[in-house]
């Protein structure tokens, strides 16, 4: 039970929306919000394929769902999915920003297009999400997911541009928890030590000897984690670290 409510029915009547949902993660986070009962819209920027796919399952399991397409590097098309989700569903209770792109670059090799594209893609385009999406999460008292990840806490060499990137997520959170408070929560998800099908084997046995609990984390971790902040009324600004103990 989750206030009063069954299983599969937490989230009924409200409406969530997942940046980056066609694939990955993004997609796995849609996929259970839905389980749980919310309608989503389910953002990409060009993979309509997998969104198409994505939206289908989400009918079957007899929600609403609407691929809307938006590059988020472009304010203006920000406020237009934003929108568009206003004139679809009336209304926006869960914003996950999920969306983000993952290059390598030392000190050597980082250029300014690498630079400027993982600043844009991570941290510009969530701040911009979330000030699109306030409006309509202030009427519904509603909740921003962020996603950084153990990057943006511990600082990898060979990731510098996309370190700084999560590092600044995680600001971000906090900062948006306060100006958005006390209508609006504002959380993050660290992730780190998690792997999903198709991944690189080696990945998996890297994984395993990082992490403390000697295994690696799934797919289903981190969505069990986007509930748990949905559902935790008291908690704002913080930082959920998903890396099986490997920054402890």
């Amino acid at each position: 039970m989750e206030n009063g409510k069954e299983s599969g029915q937490s989230l009924k009547g409200r409406v969530a929306l997942v940046t980056g949902a066609a694939k990955r993660l993004g997609r796995a986070m849609a996929l259970r919000l839905a389980e749980e009962g919310a309608d989503v819209v389910v953002h990409y920027r060009s993979s309509s394929a997998e969104a198409v796919s994505a939206v289908a399952e989400i009918e079957k399991l007899g929600r609403r769902a609407v691929s809307l397409a938006c590059d988020l590097g472009s304010i203006s098309e920000i406020k237009r999915l934003f929108d568009e989700t206003a004139k679809q569903f009336g209304r926006l209770d869960i914003l996950v920003n999920s969306a983000a792109n993952f290059l390598p670059a030392s000190i050597v090799s980082t250029t300014e297009e690498i630079w400027d594209a993982s600043l844009d893609s991570n941290l510009k385009a969530p701040f911009f999400c979330a000030q699109a999406a306030a409006p309509l999460l202030r009427r519904t008292k509603g909740t921003i997911i962020n996603f950084a990840d153990t990057g943006g806490l511990l600082g990898w060499p060979g990731y510098i541009a996309h370190t700084v990137s999560k590092a600044g997520v995680v600001m971000l959170t906090k900062v948006l928890a306060k100006a958005l408070a006390p209508e609006v929560r504002v959380n993050a998800i660290a992730p780190g030590t998690i792997t999903m099908p198709g991944d690189p084997p080696e990945w998996e046995a890297d994984f395993i000897k990082l992490a403390p609990l000697r295994r690696t984390g799934a797919p289903s971790d981190i969505a069990n984690a986007v509930l748990f902040l949905v559902h935790a009324e008291f908690m704002t600004g913080q930082i959920l670290v998903l890396d099986g103990g490997r920054t402890l």
